[in-house]
């Protein structure tokens, strides 16, 4: 009896467990549905498609009939009808914890650079509490229009977006998946001139570190490992020498990390190629020469098309009384810039440059929010010349090489982290539909389904 009733005892918690991990294998297994599905790297559409997603990770793509063989028992199943799909978007370039709100014109003639120094002033004094909540609701707005992965590059504090990272990570609050970068480096008096002597210090280095020769270089890099980055984020302008950003490139290369440098005109740029930065952000001025040879390099150039189709008077118009000669000088410099944008984009291209897209999104734009902002400010690649699918291709696969991420995101593969979108509409046919993202998933978790509504 003894035997009997062990062999009993045994054989129901063999059958309990393996039930158990029945039910935990079907509850953990999800299957997304779609009419079509892009892949951004080959420009395919399968039609229709299929996701197995299992442990937050796509297990297997394809047809309905090619992915069912696999499909799990009870396995929860998500319809999204005629809708089209997408891997989740990658904004390579963003401040999650700055949002600029522009000053009137009177105010702005009294600053150097004014449309920017007097916010961003107010942002390193106001408490790292207030900046955090406007990070997280940040966070939140992208990843409900689409964006499951961002890079965040400085502009937040000594740990704002590294905790934020880790916050979301740990699912306290919503966001995307982030790259953060803590303070950026840059040589005194870029960014803030003429601040009060006796404070000037400890204002700065709530917000930056700064680069005074090759040693300080290093010990800005060390300083950002110690807050465990994961990217490095150098502002390069004239004063920046190449053994100054050399020095920094080779300590964050000895741990592991990919430097970023901002460089706008051709001396920034060529002291970013001359240090063997990985990736230039804006790099507006670049010569034929300068993007042949970050070609040679595979030295990314990280387009940020914000300025771009009268932004400037697009988010100051709803709030700000403007003067006929302030609108009138803008749009003279606006199509002056769209112009030499249109060019560098064609000469990009050209070159054979390895590219990408961010947004630089710092600012509020009255009436959108700030996935939304991020989502309008990248189709302007596409104005200034991009096809559709090289757009979709510099805020997915591309990006993802960028940011060295491209075993984890940037595409619907196997292996890959569950992040998927979906628009009602063909974004190859008109790429305003990402402006209109109607299905989020990060991680193989729902963050918004408005299909279901219908």
């Amino acid at each position: 009896m003894r035997k009997r009733f062990t062999l009993l005892a045994a054989l129901f918690f063999a059958l309990f467990s393996t039930g158990r991990l029945a039910a935990q294998t079907s509850a953990s297994a999800t299957l997304v549905k779609a009419s079509r599905l892009l892949d951004p790297r080959t420009g395919n559409v399968l039609s229709p498609a299929a996701v197995l997603i299992e442990d937050g990770k796509v297990k297997k793509v394809g047809s309905l009939a090619q992915v069912q063989r696999d499909v799990p028992t009870g396995v929860k199943t998500i319809d999204l009808g005629n809708a089209f799909l997408l891997p989740g978007l990658i904004d390579s370039h963003t401040h999650l914890l700055l949002d600029v709100v522009v000053p009137p014109e009177e105010e702005s003639k009294r600053h150097e650079n004014g449309n920017f120094v007097a916010p961003l002033l107010m942002a390193i004094v106001e408490s790292p509490i207030k900046r955090a909540f406007l990070g997280a609701q940040m966070a939140r707005e992208d990843l409900e229009s689409g964006f499951t992965t961002v890079r965040n590059l400085g502009h937040s504090g000594i740990d704002g977006d590294t905790e934020l990272r880790d916050a979301i990570n740990a699912g306290r609050v919503p966001g995307p998946r982030i790259l953060a970068s803590a303070r950026k480096l840059i040589t005194r008096g870029e960014y803030v001139q003429n601040l009060n002597p006796a404070l000037a210090e400890s204002i700065l280095k709530q917000e930056f570190l700064l680069i005074d020769g090759p040693e300080s270089a290093r010990q800005a890099v060390r300083q950002n490992v110690f807050q465990n980055v994961d990217v490095i984020k150098v502002s390069a302008d004239e004063s920046l020498t190449v053994p100054e950003l050399a020095a920094a490139v080779e300590e964050a290369h000895r741990n592991h990390l990919k430097v970023a440098v901002h460089a706008i005109d051709k001396t920034a740029i060529q002291t970013a190629i001359d240090s063997g930065a990985d990736s230039i952000e804006h790099g507006n001025e670049a010569t034929d020469e300068q993007l042949k040879q970050m070609r040679d390099k595979g030295i990314f150039l990280d387009l940020r098309p914000t300025a771009y189709n009268h932004f400037l008077l697009k988010i100051m118009e709803p709030s700000v009384v403007l003067s006929p000669s302030w609108r009138s000088a803008h749009a003279i410099a606006d199509t002056r810039h769209d112009q030499l944008y249109d060019q560098l984009v064609q000469r990009v291209l050209k070159s054979g440059a390895k590219f990408a897209a961010g947004t630089d999104m710092c600012w509020f734009w009255p009436g959108k929010t700030c996935g939304q902002a991020t989502a309008t400010t990248l189709l302007n690649l596409h104005a200034a010349g991009l096809s559709a699918l090289y757009v979709i291709r510099a805020i997915t696969t591309n990006a993802a090489e960028m940011l060295r991420w491209q075993d984890r995101v940037g595409a619907v593969e196997p292996g890959k982290f569950a992040d998927l979108v979906a628009v009602a509409g063909d974004p190859i046919a008109d790429i305003t539909e990402l402006e209109r993202v109607r299905f989020v998933m990060k991680n193989g978790d729902v963050v918004r389904n408005d299909f279901a509504s219908r």
